[in-house]
């Protein structure tokens, strides 16, 4: 809501997206509007699924009911630009979002740590494929990540563990941004990381494949780990 001066005075300035968790076509109605208001916005550049971690979920947006209808009707309407999905967990769930509609966009983990130890719900790489055949914009985040909290105090706002030392930064954001595919990366979701993911990108080298190699058996020696599948209880 503070935001909304600033966006209603600069919107033709900005990319505006937004997310909902909400999976029916009220709700999501609900939540579209109530955000548009919020940040003072007439249309918003992109509109995501956000963190659709399951089959299930997949079937309940694409019901009769369903969210997608009113991320469909809100397009015709001229409130969304762009649709989108994130998700988090399993990569397989996106590509078979890819199979039922023609997304724009996705927002998907893009880090090295998935690669300490690949599994089909991790791997990221089949689906920057197929996004890449589709001509599917794709969203890199989690690349400042080493792992999970294992139990120590959170030093950061970030729900998992975020290397905050400039070259373990580094080496996540360039193997990030150097995918095929991939069109940015997102800040983190604390402020204080923010200067030295500024200064990362503005001075960003694409990784060879060599380096890309390199980098993952750099974070696996810093004791990085993935973010998914979660670990057994």
């Amino acid at each position: 809501m503070r935001l909304g001066k600033l966006v209603r005075e600069n919107r033709n300035k900005l990319v505006i997206t937004e997310k909902t968790m909400e999976r029916s076509r009220e709700g999501a109605w609900r939540e579209l509007k109530t955000s548009l208001e919020r940040l003072g916005a007439n249309y918003f550049d992109a509109y995501q699924f956000h963190a659709v971690g399951s089959l299930e979920e997949l079937d309940a947006i694409f019901s009769d009911n369903g969210a997608m209808k009113a991320f469909l009707e809100a397009k015709d309407m001229g409130l969304i630009k762009h649709i989108g999905i994130t998700a988090h967990k399993d990569m397989r769930v996106v590509m078979e979002a890819l199979k039922r509609f023609d997304f724009d966009t996705i927002l998907i983990p893009v880090t090295p740590i998935s690669l300490v130890h690949p599994t089909p719900e991790n791997d990221f790489r089949p689906l920057l494929k197929i996004a890449r055949d589709r001509d599917v914009g794709v969203i890199a985040i989690k690349a400042v990540a080493k792992g999970r909290w294992d139990g120590e105090p959170h030093h950061y706002q970030t729900w998992y563990h975020p290397f905050d030392d400039e070259e373990s930064m580094e080496v996540g954001m360039r193997f990030a941004l150097s995918q095929e595919g991939v069109a940015t990366y997102p800040m983190a979701c604390d402020v204080r990381l923010w200067p030295k993911i500024l200064k990362i990108g503005e001075s960003f080298r694409r990784m060879s494949d060599e380096e890309q190699r390199k980098a993952v058996e750099y974070v696996k020696a810093r004791g990085a780990s993935p973010l998914f599948p979660e670990p057994a209880q």
